[in-house]
């Protein structure tokens, strides 16, 4: 049996090929995002964790989090959220205390040495948003319509995968 496509008309086939671009964007600015901040840690002499782990704490802020929230709230997508959490407690980034309610889970936040790196990364955002602005790479309003649109496919992705189960 072979799988049957339907055809697209013109601007069906013009809509895909846009998709696949945001697609394809969305990814490569993710790459280029940990890049940066590789590049900004190394000039500062921080070689100890990875800009994956970087953003983790970042998007962590002041909050209080079990690893489950770290997902359910959008502040890691990776697989491997044990092993970056381990990683980060045992070099003093982040703090973990064991649940009093449930002993099986652990709660994690910011030690000084985590907030201090975060604090590193907010700069280096700013030092961005600034230079952009100032350039006039994208006014506020094309950057908030990037953000919305953003923000449709995302929810058009998560109602995907809530419909699969």
């Amino acid at each position: 049996m072979t799988l049957q496509v339907p055809l697209l008309d013109g601007s069906q086939r013009a809509y895909l090929a846009s998709y696949l671009d945001n697609l394809a964007l969305i990814e490569r600015l993710h790459r280029l995002l940990l890049d940066v901040i590789k590049d900004e840690f190394e000039r500062v002499s921080i070689l100890e964790i990875n800009s994956v782990q970087a953003l983790l704490l970042f998007n962590i802020g002041d909050n209080e989090v079990t690893a489950g929230e770290l997902k359910s709230r959008g502040y890691y997508q990776g697989s491997n959220v044990s092993y970056n959490l381990k990683k980060l407690v045992d070099l003093g980034y982040m703090h973990h205390q064991r649940s009093e309610i449930d002993r099986r889970s652990v709660r994690v936040r910011l030690t000084e040495k985590g907030r201090n790196l975060r604090v590193l990364l907010s700069d280096l955002f700013a030092r961005h948003a600034e230079t952009m602005e100032k350039r006039t790479l994208i006014d506020v309003s094309g950057i908030e319509d990037v953000n919305q649109a953003l923000r449709r496919i995302e929810r058009f992705w998560t109602e995907q995968i809530r419909y699969i189960y």
